[in-house]
Protein backbone atom coordinates (compact mmCIF):
# COMPACT_ATOMS: atom_id res chain seq x y z
CA UNK A 1 0.00 0.00 0.00
CA UNK A 2 1.45 3.78 -0.74
CA UNK A 3 0.82 6.95 1.22
CA UNK A 4 -3.23 7.60 0.34
CA UNK A 5 -5.66 5.04 0.53
CA UNK A 6 -8.27 7.58 0.62
CA UNK A 7 -8.61 11.05 -1.46
CA UNK A 8 -10.81 13.50 -1.40
CA UNK A 9 -11.41 16.32 -3.77
CA UNK A 10 -12.85 19.46 -3.00
CA UNK A 11 -14.41 22.36 -5.19
CA UNK A 12 -17.30 24.52 -4.61
CA UNK A 13 -20.40 23.48 -5.89
CA UNK A 14 -19.22 19.82 -6.56
CA UNK A 15 -20.52 19.87 -9.81
CA UNK A 16 -17.65 20.89 -11.83
CA UNK A 17 -14.07 20.71 -11.03
CA UNK A 18 -13.81 18.15 -8.25
CA UNK A 19 -16.18 15.51 -10.60
CA UNK A 20 -14.06 15.78 -13.44
CA UNK A 21 -10.67 15.30 -11.10
CA UNK A 22 -12.46 12.92 -9.12
CA UNK A 23 -13.44 10.64 -12.38
CA UNK A 24 -10.02 11.33 -13.97
CA UNK A 25 -7.33 10.29 -10.87
CA UNK A 26 -9.97 7.31 -10.08
CA UNK A 27 -9.41 5.93 -13.35
CA UNK A 28 -5.72 7.03 -12.97
CA UNK A 29 -4.84 5.01 -9.77
CA UNK A 30 -7.52 2.24 -10.68
CA UNK A 31 -4.40 -0.48 -9.90
CA UNK A 32 -3.16 1.58 -7.04
CA UNK A 33 -6.41 0.27 -4.84
CA UNK A 34 -6.56 4.23 -3.85
CA UNK A 35 -10.28 5.18 -3.45
CA UNK A 36 -11.08 8.72 -4.55
CA UNK A 37 -14.40 10.72 -3.98
CA UNK A 38 -15.42 14.52 -3.87
CA UNK A 39 -17.21 16.81 -1.80
CA UNK A 40 -17.90 20.54 -2.05
CA UNK A 41 -18.06 23.73 0.25
CA UNK A 42 -20.75 25.55 -1.08
CA UNK A 43 -22.19 22.21 -2.64
CA UNK A 44 -26.13 21.82 -3.49
CA UNK A 45 -26.12 18.44 -2.26
CA UNK A 46 -27.74 15.81 -4.29
CA UNK A 47 -27.45 17.32 -7.66
CA UNK A 48 -25.69 15.85 -10.72
CA UNK A 49 -22.66 17.04 -12.62
CA UNK A 50 -22.55 20.15 -14.72
CA UNK A 51 -24.01 19.42 -18.11
CA UNK A 52 -20.74 20.88 -20.00
CA UNK A 53 -18.54 19.30 -17.23
CA UNK A 54 -20.31 15.92 -18.20
CA UNK A 55 -19.77 16.70 -21.70
CA UNK A 56 -16.26 17.46 -21.37
CA UNK A 57 -15.37 14.46 -19.68
CA UNK A 58 -17.51 12.69 -21.87
CA UNK A 59 -14.91 13.87 -25.05
CA UNK A 60 -11.85 12.74 -22.59
CA UNK A 61 -13.61 9.02 -22.05
CA UNK A 62 -14.91 9.87 -18.47
CA UNK A 63 -18.51 8.98 -17.34
CA UNK A 64 -19.98 11.70 -14.55
CA UNK A 65 -23.54 10.53 -15.40
CA UNK A 66 -23.60 9.03 -11.92
CA UNK A 67 -22.14 11.17 -9.97
CA UNK A 68 -24.28 13.28 -6.66
CA UNK A 69 -22.85 15.93 -5.33
CA UNK A 70 -22.40 16.30 -1.55
CA UNK A 71 -21.95 18.85 0.94
CA UNK A 72 -18.00 18.60 3.03
CA UNK A 73 -18.13 17.88 6.26
CA UNK A 74 -15.70 16.60 9.34
CA UNK A 75 -16.35 13.41 9.03
CA UNK A 76 -15.18 13.10 5.41
CA UNK A 77 -11.78 15.26 6.45
CA UNK A 78 -10.98 12.69 9.07
CA UNK A 79 -11.83 9.44 6.97
CA UNK A 80 -9.70 10.72 3.56
CA UNK A 81 -5.75 11.03 3.93
CA UNK A 82 -5.45 13.73 1.58
CA UNK A 83 -7.37 16.22 0.64
CA UNK A 84 -7.16 18.21 -2.53
CA UNK A 85 -8.82 21.60 -3.70
CA UNK A 86 -8.61 23.17 -6.37
CA UNK A 87 -7.93 27.23 -4.92
CA UNK A 88 -5.92 28.51 -2.61
CA UNK A 89 -8.78 30.44 -0.83
CA UNK A 90 -10.28 26.73 -0.95
CA UNK A 91 -7.43 25.51 1.39
CA UNK A 92 -6.99 28.54 4.02
CA UNK A 93 -11.33 28.29 4.50
CA UNK A 94 -10.61 24.09 5.52
CA UNK A 95 -7.31 24.81 7.11
CA UNK A 96 -9.47 27.59 9.56
CA UNK A 97 -12.71 25.34 9.98
CA UNK A 98 -11.04 22.66 10.21
CA UNK A 99 -7.41 22.88 11.86
CA UNK A 100 -6.59 19.16 13.26
CA UNK A 101 -6.90 18.48 8.97
CA UNK A 102 -4.32 21.11 8.02
CA UNK A 103 -1.51 19.18 7.48
CA UNK A 104 -3.49 16.82 4.66
CA UNK A 105 -4.99 19.75 2.50
CA UNK A 106 -3.15 20.89 -0.84
CA UNK A 107 -3.77 22.25 -3.83
CA UNK A 108 -5.09 19.64 -6.81
CA UNK A 109 -1.92 21.78 -8.70
CA UNK A 110 0.77 21.47 -5.76
CA UNK A 111 3.00 19.95 -7.99
CA UNK A 112 2.20 22.42 -10.95
CA UNK A 113 3.75 25.53 -9.15
CA UNK A 114 0.87 25.43 -6.36
CA UNK A 115 -1.35 26.25 -9.83
CA UNK A 116 -5.19 26.93 -9.21
CA UNK A 117 -8.05 25.53 -11.26
CA UNK A 118 -9.94 27.96 -12.41
CA UNK A 119 -14.22 27.51 -12.18
CA UNK A 120 -15.56 27.32 -15.41
CA UNK A 121 -18.68 27.25 -13.63
CA UNK A 122 -21.25 28.87 -15.95
CA UNK A 123 -18.76 29.74 -18.72
CA UNK A 124 -18.33 28.98 -22.08
CA UNK A 125 -17.28 24.69 -23.47
CA UNK A 126 -13.91 26.23 -23.92
CA UNK A 127 -13.32 27.10 -20.52
CA UNK A 128 -14.69 23.98 -19.36
CA UNK A 129 -11.50 22.16 -21.75
CA UNK A 130 -9.29 24.62 -20.26
CA UNK A 131 -9.91 23.79 -16.55
CA UNK A 132 -9.77 20.08 -17.52
CA UNK A 133 -6.66 20.05 -19.17
CA UNK A 134 -5.49 21.63 -16.17
CA UNK A 135 -7.12 19.27 -13.51
CA UNK A 136 -5.20 16.26 -16.21
CA UNK A 137 -2.15 18.24 -15.53
CA UNK A 138 -2.28 18.39 -12.18
CA UNK A 139 -3.61 15.09 -11.34
CA UNK A 140 -0.87 13.48 -13.37
CA UNK A 141 1.53 15.37 -11.49
CA UNK A 142 0.18 13.53 -8.23
CA UNK A 143 0.20 10.06 -9.68
CA UNK A 144 4.11 10.07 -8.25
CA UNK A 145 3.39 10.78 -5.05
CA UNK A 146 0.88 8.13 -4.97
Amino acid sequence: MGLFNSILIVCAGNICRSPMAEYLLKQAVLDKGISVSSAGLTALKGEGADKVAQETAARHGLDLSTHISRQINGQMLAENDLILVMEQRQLEDLAARYPHVRGKIFLLGRWLDNAEIFDPYRKSPEAFDRTYAGIERACQAWIKYL
